[in-house]
Parts: C-alpha cells; structure tokens; sequence
C-alpha cells in the first residue's frame, strides 16, 4: 500500500493554534512541548475534529463495555474518513488576545533602538542627560534661531521630560498589551490591582488615593517593570543619590514618584551588589563546625595538654609610701580535658614573666602539650597588643621559650593567624575571669600580692563549677567539677572526712560520690562528653571557598570601608574535606 500523506487530527484548537505559532511567541512550559510535537510531525498535517466525531474521546471519557461493543464510532471511526475525498469544518482562529500561554508582543518598533542604546549604558544620568539633549535639539529644530536653547545644562523641566520619555520607551516595549487594554477600556491581565491610568503617553497607577490632597506624581506614580536594566540603573542611581539608604528607605522614596513591580526583590538585588554597602556590612564566610580534636575527648592528667593566654594590663600599686601605678598581667592556662583553670599573676611582658609557665608546671605536673594563640594576633592598635606581638617577634625571647620547652620536651603548638575562633577554650575562660574580676575588684586599684589573692579564689571558683548540667532533683548526686580532677572535691566545699576504711554498704549517697574518684574519668566519658556532642553555632554545611577567589579581609581593628581585597593562593582543608583555613595575599603580603 503506498501512502500519499498522514493527517494528524486534534480536537482541540488551542493546541492546533499553538503548533501553528512561532516557538518564540509561546511561553516556556508550552514552547518545550510544542517544540517536541513539532519537531516530530513535521512532515505531517494536523487537522480538527469535532469531540462528537473524535473515537479517542470515548476512552478517555469512559464507557462501559456493552456500550463500547455496538459503537460504531470506535470501531469503524468517523463517518466522513470512509469518503475518498472527505472535507472537514476548519475551525474559527482563535485571536492572540484568547489564546493563552502567549508571551505579550511588542507593537513598538521605532523604540527598539533607542531601548538597546539604554541598555549598554552603565549610569542612569547619562541616559537622561543623552535624551534630554536630543529632546532640546528636536525642539530647536522646529523653533527660530533666536528661540533656541543653547545652554550646555538642562533645567529641571528638561530633566523630568527626558525621565519621562526613557519610561514611555519602556513601558512601550514590557507594557504594550496593557497599555492597549487601558486605552481600550478592557480589563488588565497583569496590572489589575493597580487600576492603571493611561495620562499624557504615560502608564500610571490609577489607585484609591485620588481624593488626597498629594501632589498628581505621588497620587498617580509611573509604573515600570522590575527587570528591565534601565529601571535597575535607576534604582541604583537613587540608592547612591540618598547615601545608600537601606531597602526600606529606598522603596519609600521610589515610590514617590514611580511604582516599581516587585520593587522589594529589585531593591534588593541592587543593594546586595552595592560594594560600599557591602564594606560597611561585609557578610563573613562560615563553615560547619568542625570534630574537637583528640585532646578534647581522650582521657589525660589534668594540665597535661594546657592552653595558654594572657588577659590584662591591669593596673596594680606598686610601693607603700608614694605607690606608683604599674600594669599586670593574668596568665591563663586552661587544661583542654578536664577545662581546669589556672591563673597567674604576672608583671610585665618580658621572658621572665612569661616563664610563669614554671610554677604551673611545680604546682600542677609536667605539660605534655602547649597551645596559645598565634604571634599574629596580637597586631592590632591597642598599644600593649603591639608589645606582645613584638615580644613574640623578639628572637631572644623565642630561643629562651623553646629552650625551655624542648628541655622538658614540651611541644609548643600556635593556631592559625587571625582566627580566635580555633582557640573558643582558652577564650571563654579569659572572658570569664575578665568577668569575676570586674565584678570583684572594680576600679580599686590592688597590690600585685592582692591581685595574685584575688585570681587565687576566682581559680577556685571556676574550677567549683560543674562539667555538665545540674539535675533539679534533689536525690541526684552532685556533678563533676574540674576540682575533682586535681583535688578530689570542688575547691569551695568544706573539707571531708577519709572515707578509705569504711564499707562501701555504709556510706550515703554523697559519701559514695567521694569514694568514686578513681572513677571519675568514666563518669567524664559518660556524662561530660555528651555535652560536648552537638554545635553550638556553624551548624551548616557551606560550599567551600577556592583557590583564585577574590575576598575581602575583615580586620577588626579597622574600619569597615578601610578592608583589604586578597586572593586566595592555598586552601587546607579539614579531615571532613571541609575548609576553614586559607592563606591569602593581599596587597604584597601573606595572612
């Protein structure tokens, strides 16, 4: 059998009118099925059917069996394909404004290139400047040439008559099918809401405040699309022009004048892409929280894997006639298992007195490990942050401190430079001693022996206090303190009797929590490093930073608009893949 043609029947005319639209009239979703169908009938004819005639119709609508066996519809098909020349009923075109699924068609064409020229502008002042003066030289051409203006600035009236033309050339290409609704009095599609006014060329939003006592531009505000790019160098012009106001302000002023569709999501992609907004306010990358490491969570001696920083200066007398006031300086050693503290009272910054390090090894056992924060943290504008960078720096002071430390095989760990973060222990705890001594002392000024008393019962205090929650039933023993890692009991109970000699059966409750103190680090595993499981703060995961990358280098000492641009050269990341540690250059140097 040789086939002459194949016909494609459809009952539906709005597909029919689609298959016969060009791709680019069509919205997204249909144009991709249009597209398929076309692309796969091309060679073929569609036709119409009506519904009564179409046997595809009685499957898809139903129909029981003892009906379908005597349809004829179904088994022979429509009447007229038994015909050798058959015709059909075409269909009345349905007309764009019905069909739906219709991208909105610009009838404008005299405006399209003035619009591209808009385009490739990067400031909206110069667009309106550019057409104001073709504006004045469309007049002078009309006038005499003693008439003329020549002036090489534009007033004010020129300035509004050329903004209002730029937006008569947008709405013409974004609004033509609203535009011919209003005008022809039928019913808006997109600008309903707004029941928009069509006044003097213009798009404008008709609204319920016509009675006010507003002027005509803030009761009847120019309306304009929300991603067209002369409206978005607008936008960007008037968030400089009022000192890059916030969102809020921002919308408030436009509104003055023009009505912005989403004008909040516009607002603020401009003002997230404002880099002196973003100077003032920089948005600091993070990371997911990374494991604690190995001496967090693994049993050890108390001290023997220590942190190490200094708080102060503090201002101390020194003399008893005519006391002179010098600067001191606390010590803070915090044990990385147990969170023990220990506090020294120092009197300078020198070799000597940061050598202190000898009575916390006299009073609490050798140091296995030592972690302090990284030289290059102390760089900041405080004088006495200078000094101790500068001591740290002093290569006699180094060679003293890793003489000491190598002898008794102590290893000096630092952190990364500029991340405080990578030691929140050793921090925590010189915020909390910071705190105790405001409360206590005051502005009282002590004796350096009164400041050593003073960090002797806050060293008391802190190691009192308990590893994990205290439980509100009165039945519950006591909870561990650091304390109970170095003496046995928390510093500020009273003294207990020797429990050694009496019967486990005999004692009570709090009797038997003494006798368990060869147990301790069992109930440290049970009880302490469970509260140590979930993350406080960088609970999510974020994509990590890469090499090449431009970033900008929060300091804490300088001002926001003062923040170095750098480079990423070097990432390092984690055990978790993750990165959180980077070396930048900026500006001829490495952080």
């Amino acid at each position: 059998m040789k086939i002459q043609e194949t016909v494609l029947w459809s009952d539906s005319t709005i597909v029919l009118a689609w298959i016969k639209k060009p791709l680019n009239q069509l919205q997204q979703y249909v144009r991709n099925r249009i597209a398929l169908i076309q692309e796969q009938t091309s060679e073929h004819r569609w036709k119409h059917v009506r519904s009564q005639q179409n046997p595809a119709d009685i499957i898809s609508r139903g129909q029981l069996p003892e009906y379908l066996q005597n349809n004829p519809l179904w088994w022979s098909g429509p009447e007229f394909l038994n015909r050798e020349k058959y015709e059909v009923d075409v269909p009345e075109t349905i007309p764009d404004e019905e069909l739906p699924e219709l991208k909105s068609m610009v009838t404008v064409s005299n405006d399209d290139g003035l619009l591209a020229y808009f385009h490739k502008q990067s400031s909206f002042r110069k667009i309106q400047r550019v057409v104001g003066y073709i504006l004045r030289f469309a007049k002078n051409c009309k006038k005499k040439r003693a008439e003329r203006e020549l002036g090489t600035h534009l007033p004010v009236s020129e300035l509004r008559q050329s903004t209002e033309t730029i937006a008569y050339v947008v709405q013409q290409f974004h609004f033509a099918d609203e535009i011919k609704r209003v005008v022809t009095n039928q019913p808006c599609r997109k600008l309903g809401n707004l029941r928009p006014v069509y006044v003097n060329k213009l798009l404008r939003v008709g609204g319920r405040l016509d009675r006010s006592q507003l002027p005509f531009e803030n009761r009847h505000p120019i309306i304009l699309p929300d991603k067209d790019p002369v409206v978005r160098l607008l936008v960007q012009q008037m968030h400089i022009e009022l000192l890059h106001v916030r969102q809020t302000g921002l919308l408030n002023a436009m509104r003055q004048r023009y009505w912005l569709l989403n004008a909040r999501s516009t607002i603020r992609f401009i003002t997230r892409r404002c880099v002196r907004c973003f100077r003032t306010s920089p948005t600091t990358t993070s990371q997911l929280m990374g494991n604690l490491p190995e001496s967090r969570v693994v049993p050890s001696p108390p001290f023997a894997v220590t942190d190490v920083d200094y708080a102060g200066p503090f201002w101390t007398k020194q003399g008893s006639r005519r006391p002179a006031i010098v600067k001191s300086y606390v010590a803070v050693y915090v044990c990385m298992t147990t969170e023990a503290v220990h506090l020294e009272a120092v009197s300078d910054l020198s070799t000597d007195a940061f050598l202190a390090l000898r009575r916390l090894i006299a009073r609490r056992g050798m140091i296995r490990e030592l972690h302090s924060d990284n030289a290059s943290n102390f760089r900041g504008a405080n004088h006495e942050l200078r000094a101790l960078y500068q001591q740290f720096h002093n290569q006699q002071f180094v060679e003293s401190i890793q003489s000491f430390c190598s002898s008794r095989e102590i290893e000096w760990h630092f952190i990364l430079p500029d991340a405080p973060e990578f030691g929140g222990l050793w921090e925590a705890t010189v915020k909390s001693c910071k705190t105790h001594l405001k409360c206590i002392v005051g502005n009282v000024k002590l004796t350096f022996e009164e400041l050593a008393t003073v960090l002797a019962q806050i060293e008391a205090v802190m190691n009192s206090r308990p590893l994990f929650t205290i439980s509100n039933d009165p039945a519950d023993p006591l909870v561990i303190t650091p304390a109970h890692y170095l003496i046995g009991r928390p510093l500020t109970a009273p003294a207990e009797p020797s429990l050694e000699d009496v019967k486990v059966s005999r004692l009570s409750r709090w009797q038997h929590l003494q006798l368990l103190r060869e147990q301790f680090w069992r109930t440290w595993s049970r009880d302490y490093l469970n509260t140590l499981q979930p993350r406080k703060k960088y609970l999510r995961e974020m994509p990590n930073v890469r090499v090449g990358m431009i970033v900008l280098l929060h300091d804490r000492n300088q001002p926001p608009l003062n923040c170095k641009l750098g480079r990423i050269e070097e990432v390092y990341p984690g055990d978790d893949g993750l990165v959180r540690a980077v070396d930048v250059f900026s500006n001829g140097h490495h952080f």
